[in-house]
């Protein structure tokens, strides 16, 4: 019998479960992978976001560098010891590359965790909530530091981006998805 007048299956319907392993054909070779929910391609989407907001990040260090100079300065000035001229410079120096390298260290990490979560796996998830946890930390201890607005509102921005990724990547269809994805392949 020829199976040419057979029906294509019904695509699944809601009752179905993301994260379940797909049934592989006979003769496919190709392993199975877990299908990733809709809110984890948002979780990743976003998390690609973030990264571009730490490369903005980084811009902003670089645009800020008189805005760092005024605050040396003033520092400087109500000092007991005022800075010469070169330890001005080189503190401002100094400020502008910590602000580079932070964004170049955020960029990686926000990528790293836009991969390894997109993959379901489960310490990716822990590692994400730790960054956010310290991320919050960083922001409450920035509160009390004489910041750029932009540079404020960036860090709002960025805060409340991971507080809605951590709730997509606890989401039960999330959950589920980590599970399959570091379930034992047979």
């Amino acid at each position: 019998m020829s199976d040419y007048g057979t029906p294509p299956p019904p695509p699944p319907g809601p009752e179905s479960n993301y994260g379940q392993m797909p049934q592989m054909s006979q003769g496919g070779s190709a392993q199975a992978a877990a299908v990733r929910p809709p809110a984890m391609d948002q979780a990743v989407m976003l998390m690609k976001v973030g990264a571009g907001l730490s490369f903005l990040g980084l811009l902003l260090a670089l645009l800020s560098r008189g805005t760092i100079r005024d605050a040396v300065e003033k520092a400087s000035q109500s000092s007991a010891t005022p800075m010469s001229q070169s330890q001005i410079d080189a503190a401002v120096t100094a400020g502008v590359a910590f602000g580079i390298v932070a964004g170049l260290i955020g960029v990686a990490l926000w990528l790293w965790m836009a991969s390894a979560n997109g993959k379901g796996k489960s310490w990716a998830r822990i590692v994400a909530t730790v960054f956010f946890a310290i991320s919050v930390l960083s922001f409450l201890a920035s509160l009390i530091q004489a910041q750029p607005l932009l540079t404020r509102l960036l860090a709002v921005v960025q805060v409340l981006l991971g507080a809605y990724i951590i709730f997509l990547i606890y989401k039960k269809e999330s959950s589920e998805f980590y599970r399959a994805a570091s379930a034992p392949r047979a």
